[in-house]
C-alpha cells in the first residue's frame, strides 16, 4: 500500500525534533502518518469537529491532540490559541508534532509563519514567500498583518526548548 501525505504536507523542521504542516488528515493518509511520521503531538487549527474515525485513529496511536477552534486570524481569541501553540511547540516532550487546519493553507500558514518569525528568525521576506506557496498565491493580507504585528510575552523552561529555536538572552 503507497503512503499518501495529507494535503499541503510539509516538514518545517526537521533536526532535533521533527514539526510538519498539513491540512485535515483524512484516512487515507493514516499510515503515512503511522508509519511514517510517528506522532507525539497533533494540534488541529480549524472549525471542524474532530470526526469519530479521526479520533480513532488518534487514540489508537496513543496521539495527544489539541483542537483550536478558530475560523481565521480575524478571531478575537486567536492570539491566545497562537500562545497555546507556541506553549506545545516550545516543549521538546510534546515532539513529533503536526499542526494543521482544515487545507493546510491559511491558519496553519499563520501559525508556521509566527514560528518561523520567532522561533527560528525567519525573515518577513521568506514568511511572506513561503505563506504564498502554501496558500496558492492568494495573499491573505490580513494574516500576513497578523503575522508581522504578533508578539508574545510566554516564559518557558529552557531546558525543554528544542534545539532550533533561536533563544534570545534578556538583558
Amino acid at each position: 500500500m503507497p503512503y499518501i501525505p495529507p494535503l499541503s504536507f510539509a516538514p518545517v523542521v526537521s533536526t532535533d525534533v521533527s514539526l510538519y504542516r498539513s491540512g485535515y488528515p483524512m484516512p487515507l493518509n493514516y499510515a503515512f502518518i503511522r508509519d511514517q511520521l510517528h506522532l507525539k503531538t497533533v494540534i488541529y487549527v480549524g472549525d471542524k469537529d474532530v470526526s469519530e474515525e479521526y479520533q480513532t485513529f488518534l487514540n489508537e496511536q496513543n496521539i495527544a491532540y489539541h483542537h483550536l477552534h478558530v475560523d481565521s486570524c480575524r478571531d478575537s481569541d486567536f492570539s491566545r490559541h497562537v500562545d497555546a501553540v507556541l506553549r506545545l511547540v516550545l516543549d521538546k516532550r510534546n515532539y513529533p508534532i503536526l499542526i494543521h487546519s482544515n487545507k493546510g493553507k491559511h491558519r496553519v500558514g499563520v501559525v508556521v509563519g509566527i514560528i518561523r518569525k520567532l522561533l527560528q528568525g525567519w525573515s518577513t521576506t521568506g514568511i511572506y514567500q513561503e505563506y504564498g506557496n502554501f496558500s496558492g498565491g492568494s495573499k491573505g493580507e490580513v494574516d500576513l498583518e497578523f503575522i508581522t504585528m504578533f508578539e508574545t510575552e510566554l516564559i518557558v523552561k529552557r531546558d525543554l526548548i528544542p534545539d532550533y529555536v533561536k533563544t534570545r538572552k534578556k538583558s
